[in-house]
């Protein structure tokens, strides 16, 4: 019994630790996860791929200010709750759950965070990039770092 019980326990650990989503490309925040939703090439524009992905905020959650691929034209929809946002040198703005909002490519992302400190949030992030872009989102402190060793 005891040895059924030892397996079953690690079949749970291994079910849980590879269904636990993680933070996308190395560049994740305070409470903040996400997950890879949907992926796509898209047939009619050649090179390109739609890319979806779900960003889930703890209360008080929030990203680290970054950039996204140079090639990526973003959508941003609010799921639910209320996140903060600012693109580039914008207005920060709380969108809330049915409101959405886009960064054309070349953006920074200084602001995305959950609105609220007791309620979480939920946005779906849905990407147009080159089929071949392996890295959507990086910091701007490692941005600027990798430059000034260039």
């Amino acid at each position: 019994m005891k040895i059924r019980s030892v397996f079953g326990a690690t079949y749970a650990a291994i079910v849980i630790a590879t269904a636990t989503p993680a933070a996308a490309h190395g560049v994740g925040g305070v409470g903040e996860t996400i997950t890879p939703h949907f992926q796509q090439i898209i047939p009619n524009i050649p090179g390109k791929s739609l890319k979806a992905l779900l960003v889930d905020y703890a209360p008080g959650g929030a990203s680290v200010s970054h950039i996204h691929a140079k090639s990526a034209f973003i959508f941003g929809y609010v799921l639910s709750g209320e996140i903060e946002s600012q693109v580039n040198d914008g207005p920060k703005r709380v969108y809330r759950a049915g409101e959405s909002f886009y960064e054309t490519p070349g953006s920074r992302h200084p602001v995305s965070r959950n609105a609220s400190k007791t309620r979480p949030a939920t946005l779906l992030a849905v990407f147009v990039v080159d089929s071949d872009e392996k890295e959507l989102t990086t910091s701007i402190e490692q941005d600027s770092s990798s430059r000034s060793k260039k």
